[in-house]
């Protein structure tokens, strides 16, 4: 039988690729002739390059040194580029909640580094581009990451504008030096459809995820309502409030398409191919509910499998369904189940299997 093995990452505890290792050893442990097939699945968050880079041969990966952190500290950042000359840049890496450090800085973290990392895949001679949205710290509408790439944001004075979100209710006018782009297109995948602003916007809907109060969110809805009337575009498009904002400022700067992140990843897999002649499918993420149907990883997977008419079989860290196999009950609590995920994962895929020969 063959079998396709496409879980999302279990966030905090094992990353896609991982999950999908252990799944597949835990089935081949009972069932050693069937024919595996492992897809790291994503939907645009973080873990998208790395599942394309695990799944589209001749794909390489180039750090870009000392790019600028949500908190103006030097990062690390990367693109990948793939055979085709579209290079894939994931926002969290240089741009992501988590490089906060647990201090969240909702009106100065910037997305500035991303906007390096794109500088630095065009230099490389990518021809096209996709961006991975997800896990942004920052709520500043893609004003950093479009200064690095030469659109600045200019106060009464002339003088450039510090970097974050709320700076930009300063904003008075734009010095446009803006880098061309890539002839082939750019892409940004997302697995949201908010607006940049209103009470469902950018600010107003995930400006508390990273640390905002109040009156911060209020302040940032104002700066990004400044900076929209400035660089114009339509802050009212479905997905342009993802990544803080960042989906706006490239659609508007660069006519960037904002694409439901977890078909094109599956696209980009080509989880259709794999499906065909499959005679069961294993998938997962770390929480199973009814979210996970409506523009996530695992939902992308079992809506194609279902198209398909090939079966699913779901795992996952924990979840209120009843058919979804439990790594909680597998391990007998949820710290267990989260220290030792790849241990869990491996004997789900062995129970699994099976339940497969039965």
């Amino acid at each position: 039988m063959r079998v396709v093995i496409a879980p999302d990452s279990f966030k905090g505890s094992i990353t896609a690729a991982g999950a999908a290792d252990a799944l597949a050893a835990g089935w081949r442990s009972v069932r050693t002739e069937d024919e595996l097939v492992t897809l790291p699945m994503a939907d645009g968050g973080e873990g998208t390059l790395d599942a394309i880079v695990t799944a589209v041969p001749r794909t390489t990966v180039h750090d870009v040194p000392r790019c600028t952190g949500p908190d103006g500290k030097p990062v690390t950042g990367r693109f990948a580029l793939l055979p085709d000359g579209t290079a894939l840049v994931e926002l969290a890496t240089a741009s992501g909640l988590p490089l906060m450090n647990d201090r969240p800085a909702p009106l100065t973290a910037t997305t500035r580094g991303t906007g390096e990392a794109i500088a630095a895949a065009l230099d490389a001679g990518a021809t096209g581009l996709t961006v991975a949205l997800g896990g942004s710290a920052s709520t500043d509408g893609g004003a950093g990451l479009l200064a690095a790439l030469g659109l600045h944001v200019l106060d009464d004075s002339g003088s450039p504008l510090p970097d974050g979100g709320g700076a930009l209710t300063a904003a008075a006018r734009l010095h446009d030096r803006l880098r061309p782009a890539p002839v082939g297109g750019v892409r940004l995948l997302t697995d949201v459809t908010n607006p940049l602003l209103g009470p469902s916007g950018a600010a107003a809907l995930y400006g508390p995820q990273k640390g905002a109060g109040p009156e911060e969110v209020e302040l940032l809805e104002h700066a990004l309502s400044r900076f929209a009337e400035l660089l114009g575009g339509d802050p009212s498009r479905p997905g342009s409030g993802a990544a803080g904002g960042a989906a706006y400022g490239l659609a508007a700067a660069w006519g960037a398409d904002v694409v439901p992140g977890a078909a094109a990843v599956a696209d980009l897999l080509g989880l259709d191919e794999a499906l065909a002649g499959a005679g069961l499918v294993v998938t997962g993420e770390g929480r199973f509910d009814a979210t996970s149907l409506s523009g996530k990883a695992v939902g992308e997977v079992i809506n194609r499998a279902e198209s398909a008419f090939v079966p699913v079989r779901v795992v996952a860290g924990d979840s209120s369904e009843e058919h979804v196999l439990k790594l909680v009950a597998l391990a007998g609590s949820p710290a267990d189940a989260r220290a030792r995920a790849g241990h869990w994962l491996y004997e789900a895929g062995a129970r699994l299997a099976r339940a497969a020969q039965d």
